[in-house]
């Protein structure tokens, strides 16, 4: 499975958005991560389009989270960002060729198809397990309890650092 880099960008964005006490605008967020700011804003247009964070518009503007941490799911922005349709899709190959089954003998999606959907239907289960708050944990327990509330405390500033 191979996703978009958006994704990782999106991840990262929703976790440290759990810690700003005020909405963050998309270069700001590009800014902490060092990422391209045309880039990101799209990725956050894409949240913001499937409802995972709202966009507050004026001076003061910039993205919250919509959603408790809790509620976010990694499969919600794994969508929101590379859409929702499945990783394969069969073209029914079988049918093809000089021995293709005939349409009418095809009565049953093939092996392959099923292997590959209850693949695809496992891997969204698993990501439909994590939520942003178990990534924050996951944060926390790796970098410390200090991590996050540095990188919100700079997110809270001003762009020239002033609150």
């Amino acid at each position: 499975m191979k996703l978009s880099g958006g994704v990782e960008w999106a991840l990262h964005c929703c976790v440290v958005l759990t810690t700003a006490g005020v909405p963050v605008p998309s270069a700001r967020l590009a800014a902490l991560h060092d990422v391209s700011p045309s880039y990101l804003a799209k990725q956050m247009q894409a949240l913001s389009r499937a409802g995972l964070v709202h966009s507050v518009q004026g001076k003061t503007g910039g993205y919250v989270l919509t959603e408790r941490a809790e509620d976010i799911t990694l499969l919600d922005v794994v969508q929101a960002v590379d859409g929702a349709s499945p990783a394969f899709v069969c073209t029914e190959i079988r049918r093809r060729g000089p021995l293709g089954t005939p349409p009418e003998q095809c009565t049953r999606q093939c092996p392959i198809a099923r292997a590959m959907g209850a693949a695809d239907e496992a891997w969204r289960a698993s990501l439909a397990a994590v939520t942003i708050a178990d990534l924050v944990a996951s944060v926390e327990g790796d970098s410390g309890p200090e991590a996050l509330p540095r990188i919100g405390a700079w997110l809270n500033e001003g762009p020239g650092g002033r609150p």
